[in-house]
């Protein structure tokens, strides 16, 4: 049975879990240390928990480690259930928290006004950062934030991507052609109801190591917290040219404290380059991190892709980049996947996106 940890908050550009657990279990044994220097929603970190492994992750997007976060460092169910009633109650006595009437239309069509109420109010008091209960209780609202509300009861905003916050103005326009209103949704309830049908597969033995942090300060946290080298790095750092996280998620940003419009570049420059040259640059970045934190005879494994990026050219960039790990690095293999099912279509038809993918592995002296 497929752990229901791993579809906890689906979005835009993640990979799959066999990817990471076909390589995991390829070249590490139990006890081994596998990193993900851009975790995103926590696929390998949590697949290296589940294989027995220990894991190290960061991102510097903060809805990125939350979720990661949550699913590799998950609290009990009774105290989720716990901290959810007395929140309940909270609300009941004393009301919403937060200034729900001051927001943008946009929250006043997405979210019916009892739900919204309930989601500003859950914003305010969810300290996600200091506690693990408040963590999982945070990344399941991210989870059911917003979707396809017309064909399932779970989420809920009105009718929307599940994998990416479309923009204000492009939803307004579109919930107001088709004479959609927002659902009312009872928040309590539907956390009540995910978190039975979360942990119905229950949690790995073993936390992970989870940094919200800028990948190349990863090398100097790990050093600090005194952590092992690194066996096998299996990761997906952003496609050329294909989205940007933090305006793609800005609703879920918003949820966990930012902007409530779209933002680009606050959290991070990196999350989309458009130029070549900057790109490769971020690549090489990535390579000197890599030298720092495995260890000889490790592996590393990268996803990867971009718009305008032949797969020859990608593989030939990616190993010439290597050389900025200092280390003697040799090419074991590669692979080139189509993407069938782009994501892109749900919301954007037509749109050019990213048309393959390459996997590529290799062997650090």
């Amino acid at each position: 049975m497929r752990h229901r940890f791993h579809s906890l908050c689906p979005y835009f550009a993640m990979f799959p879990e066999e990817f990471s657990r076909k390589w995991i279990e390829h070249y590490t044994d139990e006890g081994d240390l596998v990193l993900d220097p851009f975790c995103g929603r926590g696929t390998t970190p949590f697949q290296a928990l589940l294989s027995r492994r220990s894991a190290i992750a960061c991102d510097i997007n903060p809805v990125a480690f939350c979720i990661t976060r949550a699913k590799t460092n998950a609290p009990s169910p009774s105290s989720l259930r716990s901290r959810l009633t007395k929140l309940e109650k909270a609300f009941a006595r004393n009301g919403p928290e937060g200034e729900a009437g001051e927001l943008p239309e946009f929250f006043h069509r997405a979210f019916a006004p009892r739900t919204l109420k309930q989601i500003v109010f859950l914003r305010s008091k969810l300290r996600w950062r200091e506690s693990r209960t408040d963590c999982m209780l945070t990344a399941i609202v991210l989870g059911i934030l917003h979707g396809e509300s017309t064909r399932s009861p779970r989420y809920l905003s009105n009718q929307m991507p599940r994998t990416i916050s479309t923009k204000p103005r492009y939803s307004i326009d579109y919930w107001l052609k088709r004479g959609l209103v927002a659902p009312d949704r009872d928040s309590f309830s539907l956390l009540r109801q995910q978190i039975a049908f979360r942990y119905e597969t229950p949690p790995p033995e073993g936390v992970a190591v989870v940094y919200n942090s800028d990948f190349r300060d990863l090398a100097a946290l790990a050093k600090e917290d005194r952590l092992k080298p690194v066996d096998l790095v299996v990761t997906s750092p952003p496609y050329l040219d294909v989205t940007n996280f933090e305006e793609d998620q800005w609703l879920r940003g918003w949820f966990v404290g930012g902007s409530p419009m779209p933002r680009r570049t606050r959290r991070s420059r990196d999350d989309r380059y458009r130029n070549d040259g900057s790109y490769w640059r971020l690549i090489a970045d990535f390579w000197r991190v890599v030298g720092l934190t495995v260890r000889p005879q490790g592996h590393v494994v990268v996803r990867i892709g971009g718009k305008r990026l032949e797969p020859e050219r990608i593989v030939r960039q990616l190993t010439e980049a290597s050389s900025f790990s200092r280390r003697r690095v040799r090419l074991v293999t590669w692979e080139v996947s189509k993407l069938r099912r782009k994501q892109t279509n749900a919301f954007r038809p037509g749109a050019q996106g990213c048309a393959e993918e390459l996997d590529a592995c290799f062997n650090l002296g």
